[in-house]
């Protein structure tokens, strides 16, 4: 088991027993009662409390004349998602593009919260599997929300039951099965190359302590990236097919 954080440590000292009583009112028993609370649950909720800070600071220091450099990254990321949005759904993009935007920078800050900590050893909570199948169950709910508000309830199945109505019979149970496997295809796609990537870099600076494991940081970096905007770019490319319009 790795030793607890700071963070956690302050997090069940404040919060444990009321965690750990809700668990039990759901039905759910944690395996250590008096510390409820993990490392992988206290860095997620770093990431949430510092991007909820970050955009506070943007929000109540806007300026269209002198933009200070929180919102000149802010517009920097509007300018990306948005683009990246645009293209693939096309119009009525602006709709989605906050709950992509926040899936995005979630994802990449929990990838780097190790070395934006300055503890690359420390676990990446996208390489526990609850984080990754977490942000994939609401993901799929979320598209699908938007499919069955844009179409309706039988315009949206029909998506399901393709173009030709005799294959229809066929064709519904394998899209109603494709779709379920996007929440497991994000989820392992995310956690296993997160896994992979903190055991490698963990394994290099227990054998080698000095300059090489600099490369597999580097390496880690770029995997963290990637991962976090391909997760991004496959919730787009959801939305976008749930909520098209049939020409």
């Amino acid at each position: 088991m790795q030793e607890s954080l700071a963070l956690t440590r302050l997090l069940n000292q404040l919060f444990g027993p009321m965690v750990a009583a809700a668990m039990r009112v759901v039905g759910l028993h944690p395996a250590h009662p008096a510390t409820p609370i993990d490392n992988t649950f206290a860095l997620e909720f770093l990431v949430v409390f510092g991007l909820i800070v970050f955009f506070l600071i943007v929000r109540l220091t806007l300026s269209v004349e002198k933009p200070n450099p929180a919102q000149q990254v802010a517009e920097m990321i509007h300018e990306f998602t948005g683009s990246q949005a645009e293209s693939v759904i096309g119009h009525g993009y602006e709709r989605f593009q906050a709950f992509v935007t926040c899936v995005g920078l979630f994802i990449v800050l929990n990838n780097l919260i190790g070395l934006l900590i300055g503890f690359p050893g420390v676990e990446t909570p996208t390489g526990n599997p609850s984080v990754p199948l977490g942000i994939a169950v609401l993901t799929f709910l979320y598209y699908n929300y938007h499919g069955l508000r844009v179409h309706g309830p039988i315009g949206y199945a029909k998506q399901f039951a393709g173009p030709i109505w005799w294959m229809s019979p066929l064709l519904f149970p394998v899209e109603i099965v494709s779709h379920l496997a996007r929440m497991m295809s994000l989820t392992i796609r995310l956690y296993a190359n997160m896994l992979a990537s903190d055991m490698l870099t963990l394994a290099f600076f227990s054998l080698i302590p000095l300059l090489v494991p600099t490369a597999f940081l580097g390496l880690h970096f770029a995997v963290a990236l990637i991962q976090a905007y391909v997760f991004m770019l496959l919730s787009i490319i959801y939305l976008g097919l749930a909520v098209s319009e049939e020409h």
